[in-house]
């Protein structure tokens, strides 16, 4: 097993502020594996009927546990009435310390009719991120974490197994899709899906999906709505606030992983023109697993900042992908600092081994390629 310790910290972290945690992220992306590397933890697989029995009783299952214990409920959603578990834990048990994981947003089913606001910390577990397929995974070809994706099975498999891809389309479809959200139209949905996953990374054009799904605008939005939910896509809203000029309505859409992207382009080869954009996919896993809210910049002379974070008081940081730092042109990012002076610049670059800094027409930009520790 491997030992994920960045998201072990994270989730420690948080339980110094909260006791509930919701970890969620796509089916196989890990979230079982590492709850289970949580030390001392007492893990309950909610998929079983003597768990789900266990569990009819809350107040007497929470007095029977030790004192200061942490206590994981895998695919919790599985209970009759996981709201309810949820919440006598976190009322009445403060001393314990839950996870409890899922594979949508805590609030995509009618049986958590308390989505528990303001009393848990919700982590959202991506695909392996480049740092951990170097240094943990073993796996230090860029093209090749591309290609398969970061879910681990994948990531880790001799080649390239479309069967994988496509078993996987089929459970999320069946267990988190027609399950939570009920939808019927099996080949509407998956032709949607697929024309999401092609055009992954551009702006959302709802108009388009609709018309080459051969399904209504209604549909189109419900059905991203329900891909959001649980987390097959992610939508990235446009920042802005200081120009008339700013894009400030479309979103872009991402999906949750380049191996899915690929397979779904039917690439077993990356081109160099693609490579750019799949690389922008990592960045933005890496973004999401630290910062709750993530935004791109673009005005109407198609000037464009890849993502942007908002910091304190009036900063706002700037991240740009590429893949070769020489390759960086500082024009859209000078743009943006006339209106938002305040924030640090960042330039994710995949093969640096070490970061630097330049300044270019005048602002200081970092070159990384992870996070930094400090932002």
């Amino acid at each position: 097993m491997i030992y994920r310790e960045f998201w072990i910290n994270k989730l420690l972290n948080a339980w110094e502020s909260r006791s509930l945690i919701w970890l969620s992220g796509v089916r196989r992306s890990g979230k079982t594996s590492l709850a289970k590397m949580l030390p001392e933890a007492i893990y309950f697989n909610c998929d079983l009927p003597s768990v789900v029995k266990m569990l009819d009783d809350p107040e007497y299952f929470y007095q029977n546990q030790p004192q200061e214990a942490i206590l994981i409920f895998d695919e919790i959603h599985r209970l009759k009435d996981p709201s309810m578990v949820l919440k006598i834990g976190v009322g009445e048990y403060p001393h314990l310390k839950i996870l409890a994981t899922g594979s949508s947003t805590l609030a995509a089913t009618k049986k958590f009719r308390d989505s528990l606001t303001g009393r848990k910390i919700n982590i959202y577990l991506p695909p392996v991120i480049w740092s951990e397929s170097v240094q943990l995974f073993g796996v230090t070809d860029f093209d090749k974490r591309l290609i398969r994706g970061g879910l681990p099975e994948f990531l880790l498999s001799e080649s390239k197994n479309s069967t994988l891809y496509a078993e996987w389309i089929d459970s999320y479809y069946a267990r988190d899709i027609q399950e939570l959200f009920q939808v019927r139209n099996r080949e509407g949905f998956l032709k949607l899906l697929k024309l999401l996953f092609i055009q992954s990374g551009g702006l959302l054009e709802i108009t388009n999906l609709a018309k080459e799904s051969a399904l209504s605008r209604p549909t189109v939005m419900s059905h991203i709505e329900s891909l959001s939910i649980a987390h097959a896509i992610y939508l990235v809203p446009p920042f802005f606030g200081g120009g008339r000029n700013e894009i400030v309505k479309r979103p872009k859409v991402y999906a949750f992983d380049t191996g899915f992207v690929t397979f779904m382009n039917g690439w077993n080869e990356i081109r160099e023109s693609d490579r750019g954009i799949l690389w922008e996919h990592l960045a933005l896993d890496m973004l999401r697993g630290v910062f709750q809210d993530v935004f791109y910049w673009k005005d109407k002379d198609n000037s464009e900042i890849d993502f942007i974070i908002k910091g304190q008081l009036d900063e706002v940081h700037v991240f740009e992908c590429k893949i070769n730092p020489d390759k960086f042109s500082a024009n859209p990012l000078v743009k943006f600092r006339k209106l938002y002076p305040r924030g640090k610049n960042y330039c994710f670059c995949p093969y640096l081994s070490n970061p630097f800094k330049l300044r270019v027409s005048g602002l200081e930009v970092e070159f990384i390629a992870v996070l930094p520790d400090e932002i």
